[in-house]
Order: structure tokens, then C-alpha cells, then sequence
């Protein structure tokens, strides 16, 4: 059997292969809308943020689920009358704001889909370049608002309103501030120049750990404790609490450099 290969003569997994000209042969007009990136990041944030919506509901049950919150203040999870008021701000602002002018950006980058899928490997190093990417711009512009108070005042300081925060307020934002969310996301998957897979995955992965840095959770699983390169919901938190520390959105090594990072303030319950 003929394995076919990428550009770079690397072998395809078949089920990224099978994936890539199933989505290429029927959905091509959906890739090519210039529509697509901000509709995908909504439902993507929205979708992820679920899970920890019932564990919202169940903490008010279940005190093992209230165990996993963290302390300092952090009170009772938020109500669903509060999740559908954040609900209906973000989609306004991506209504509004972030749709059109993501849909301007990608129209003038002009995307080509490639011929083949890409290999595994090709996969994993354009994903982990973009997170590593992201990780760098987002961090210098996050910096750079809270040091310049015109910027904070303007842009990021309705961000700041939840100083406890929970998952669907990792978008809950001003309008320029959740738009240059998407656009540094974009531009570092056009900068590390992505198979289209390779971008669809960077989005869901950043996504989700946008969430649960928000999520107001310490969890036993979280990825955090997996990786220790990643801060987490703690590293955030802290950010939340004390707004002059863990600048990073993803990982902590920028922090280390530039001695802005904090070990998290807040410590979880035993589990």
C-alpha cells in the first residue's frame, strides 16, 4: 500500500488524510468564508465553557465540587442569571465588532487551501509554534495595557470587572480588547503559516485554556498540574486578584523572564 506523503515528503496518518479530503471536497466554500474564523472562535468558547457551567450548577449541591473552587474570597459559583447576561454581552460584541472586521482581515489574506493533509509531525509543531507565538504577543500586549492607564482604562479594565472570574468571562471584554484576541490568534497561525487542521486545532487548544484559566476551578485534572510549563486557572487567578503579575495567558516562562510572576496567591482546598 502507497502511504501518501505531504509536500515535505513526511507520511500521512490516514485519519488526518481522511479527515483533510473529506473537509476539503464537501466544506470548501465553508473554509473559504471569510466569516468562518470568528463564527468558529464563538461557538468554540461557548461550547467548551459547558462543562463548567454544570459544575456551576452542581456546586451548589455537591460539596465536592465546591471543594475544587478556589479560596480567597472566591465565593458562591455564579448564577445561570449571570452566565446568560456575560452570554449576551460577548455575542453582541462578536455581532457587532469582531465578525465584521475578522471577516476584512481574512479577506485580504486570501487563503489557499493546500492539495494534502499534514503529517502528524507537521501538526503537532505548527500548533505548538502558534501556542508558543500567542503566548509572546499576547503577553507583550497585555503588559503594555496594563502599563499604559490609557489603554486600561479604555480597553482591558471591563476584563477586570470579574475579580473572581468564571469560564465565559475569558471573552467578557471590551470590544477592541476581544477583537485583538482573535486577530493575535490569527496573525500567529499566519505567521507560523498553518495547514488549515493545524489552525482548527490551535484555536480549540487556546481556547480551552483560556477557559480554564477563567474558570474560578483548581481541578485535579486540570492540564496545569499535567504540565508544569502552563499556569492555569491559579497563575490567572491571581492575576485577577492582584492585576500587576502573570501577564502570560498560557504558559509562565515570559513571567519568569521579565519577574512578573507570582506563585499562585490562592491555594485549593485539600482534595
Amino acid at each position: 500500500m502507497v502511504v501518501p506523503c505531504t509536500e515535505y515528503g513526511e507520511a500521512q496518518a490516514p485519519v488526518l488524510l481522511g479527515l483533510w479530503e473529506y473537509v476539503k471536497s464537501g466544506q470548501e466554500d465553508v473554509l473559504r468564508s471569510p466569516y468562518l474564523p470568528a463564527s468558529f472562535a464563538f461557538l468554540a468558547h461557548v461550547l467548551l465553557c459547558v462543562p463548567f457551567l454544570a459544575l456551576d450548577a452542581l456546586g451548589s449541591v455537591c460539596q465536592r465540587v465546591r471543594s475544587w473552587r478556589m479560596t480567597a474570597g472566591s465565593g458562591p459559583p455564579p448564577s445561570l442569571s449571570r452566565w446568560l447576561e456575560c452570554f449576551c454581552r460577548v455575542l453582541y460584541k462578536y455581532v457587532t465588532v469582531v465578525l465584521p472586521v475578522t471577516a476584512l482581515f481574512n479577506t485580504l489574506i486570501n487563503l489557499k487551501l493546500p492539495d494534502v493533509a499534514p503529517s502528524c509531525w507537521q501538526l503537532c509543531v505548527e500548533v505548538v509554534a502558534c501556542l508558543l507565538l500567542f503566548d509572546m504577543l499576547f503577553f507583550m500586549w497585555h503588559y503594555v495595557m496594563h502599563r499604559v492607564s490609557w489603554l486600561y482604562r479604555n480597553i482591558h479594565q471591563m476584563h477586570h470587572q470579574h475579580h473572581t472570574p468564571f469560564a465565559l468571562a475569558a471573552q467578557d471584554c471590551s470590544s477592541a480588547e476581544l477583537l485583538s484576541l482573535l486577530l493575535l490568534s490569527l496573525s500567529s497561525a499566519w505567521m507560523v503559516g498553518c495547514h488549515p487542521l493545524s489552525e482548527a486545532l490551535f484555536h480549540l487548544i487556546n481556547t480551552w485554556l483560556a477557559v480554564e484559566d477563567h474558570c474560578g476551578y483548581d481541578l485535579p485534572w486540570a492540564l496545569h498540574r499535567l504540565l508544569p510549563c502552563l499556569g492555569g486557572a491559579p497563575h490567572h487567578h491571581a492575576h485577577h486578584s492582584l492585576q500587576i503579575i502573570n501577564y502570560a495567558p498560557l504558559f509562565t516562562h515570559w513571567d519568569h523572564l521579565f519577574g512578573t510572576y507570582r506563585a499562585s496567591v490562592l491555594n485549593s482546598r485539600p482534595q
